[in-house]
């Protein structure tokens, strides 16, 4: 008996947007294979089905018992919502599939997010435009932002999928950045959240507003271009060709020098550190991990050329091999692992000379509590105190506020005043109240004002030597009697490490002794 397998889309929400066609292969099929929640918008259709329903992250097994299904010689019918050929289901089924494969195959279209929420604003894709999914889950995120600049570029209309998710905060602001770079801040767009289906929420706002928002994975934003115009509460497009004027050209980008040291910093001393390089004649690159730390690095190092963002490591490796780099230099965070294991890989696979320059050690045995990582401070943190200061940067906040027993106690957080950063830690449930948002490092006088104000009772921070402030907070903790735990620094295999800058200096000469 020959298989079907009906690769059908159940639209984006409510029945009545479900295609006839849809309709028919679902009353038609015997095998229902799909995620619960689509379930609810066929149910007229489901009696005396065969249903299976893998969760949410099991999408290439619902494909695969689809087809196993249809194999056997079951009427089978896939679901996805929206159109199940657009970021759905039907590719992975076309992977799966065999050339021998004997089951007849039917794609059944539906009513994309794209339509749907377009249909919710008014009209905004009526001309070209691009879609955009902001999950890097299978696409790496430099190619993200990379397609992300071209339709900007373009000045597109576009819908961004997959905009936000508890593990993946920062990447719908990064892309707006990189659209506000290239479009009118005063772009109309559309934010629809739940697009035909109960507690939907449509509003429109000016590409400049969209920073300033929250989001989730049911949002979809819908991005105009420069014609878009607003009337009647709805926006559209206009689909004339009137009045087009040129593009704009944007000026080209200033490039980073070819033969440079590559210095990786984001900290004071590896902004001297570059400073002073390109002081004794060597063409210096400093790459900044954000807008912020770039900024700060143009301030003290002005005659070295600034690199800052967060592009990924292939595109830094696209940049290390374009621009020629003499070797890398490692200047980041102590606590920056991450990084500094990604820079290894890179000039491991670059050939290109590695230089870790690391600050030295402030902490003694009498001015803190060391812990071996950030859970056992929390730990420790939540046995000794109430109202504790965390000034251990944004990323580990959710190890502090997800520990056993951190529900019983008040966090109180002072972050570097970068966008994403403060956008991190308020989304995490941080009260406005208990944020200090400053660039350090800070005076003993402050940190004990402060704690003292805030009446903290047990202070968290990393063992970020002298240039960190950490000689300033053991004295502030020291001054008001309370315990200062303090997470110990990660330890890598470094090829070479130096702590100082003629260290530094001697190395490089021996990579380079034409210089």
């Amino acid at each position: 008996m020959k298989g079907v397998l009906n690769l059908v889309s159940v639209g984006p929400g409510f029945a009545d947007l479900i295609v006839p066609r849809a309709e028919a292969a679902l009353r038609g099929s015997e095998v229902i294979v799909a995620y619960e929640l689509y379930l609810r918008w066929i149910g007229p259709w489901l009696d005396g089905k065969e249903i299976h329903t893998p969760p949410l992250t099991q999408e290439r097994e619902r494909a695969l018992l689809a087809i196993e299904k249809a194999r056997s010689g079951a009427k089978v019918a896939l679901l996805s919502s929206g159109d199940i050929g657009i970021y759905a289901m039907a590719a992975l089924a076309f992977e799966e599939m065999r050339e021998d494969d004997g089951y007849e195959v039917n794609v059944i279209p539906g009513i994309t997010s794209a339509n749907a929420c377009a249909s919710l604003l008014g009209s905004p894709l009526s001309h070209d435009f691009a879609t955009l999914s902001l999950s890097d889950l299978l696409c790496p995120w430099e190619w993200i932002e990379q397609r992300g600049k071209h339709i900007a570029e373009a000045d597109l209309a576009c819908v961004l999928y997959n905009v936000q998710s508890v593990g993946r905060m920062e990447g719908v602001y990064r892309i707006l950045a990189i659209m506000l770079a290239a479009k009118s801040p005063q772009t109309l767009c559309g934010v629809v959240r739940n697009a035909y289906r109960p507690d939907q929420a449509v509003s429109i706002h000016t590409l400049a507003e969209l920073p300033t928002l929250q989001f989730d994975m049911l949002t979809t934003i819908v991005i105009g271009n420069r014609f878009t115009q607003c009337k009647r509460g709805f926006i559209f497009t206009p689909r004339g060709y009137n009045a087009w004027a040129a593009p704009v050209a944007a000026a080209p980008a200033p490039e980073p020098p070819s033969q440079a040291l590559w210095v990786f910093a984001g900290t004071s001393d590896g902004n001297r550190l570059a400073a002073q390089l390109a002081g004794q004649g060597y063409p210096v690159v400093v790459s900044a991990a954000t807008e912020y730390g770039g900024q700060i690095a143009a301030e003290h190092c002005p005659d070295v050329f600034v690199w800052a963002g967060q592009p990924g490591v292939e595109a830094r490796k696209q940049a290390l091999q374009r621009y020629r780099a003499r070797g890398l230099v490692d200047a980041t965070h102590p606590y920056a692992q991450l990084i500094s294991g990604q820079l290894l890989a890179l000039a491991q696979q670059l050939k290109l000379p590695y230089l870790r320059y690391e600050r030295g050690s402030a902490f003694t045995a009498d001015s803190g509590q060391l812990c071996a990582s950030s859970q056992a401070a929390a730990t420790a943190a939540i046995a000794q105190g109430r109202r504790i200061f965390l000034a251990t940067g944004s990323k580990d906040l959710a190890t502090f506020l997800n520990a056993p027993g951190a529900q019983a106690c008040q966090w109180f957080v002072r972050i570097t005043p970068e966008p994403d950063f403060i956008r991190r830690t308020l989304a995490l449930g941080i009260p406005r109240s208990h944020l200090c948002a400053m660039q350090g490092p800070f005076s003993a006088a402050f940190n004990e004002a402060l704690w003292r104000d805030w009446a903290i009772d047990c202070v968290v921070t990393k063992d970020s030597g002298e240039e960190g402030g950490y000689p300033a907070k053991a004295a502030a903790a020291k001054a008001l009697q309370i315990p200062l735990l303090v997470i110990q620094r990660p330890q890598l295999a470094y090829p070479v490490v130096a702590t100082d800058f003629g260290a530094v200096l001697r190395q490089i000469q021996a990579w380079q002794p034409d210089v």
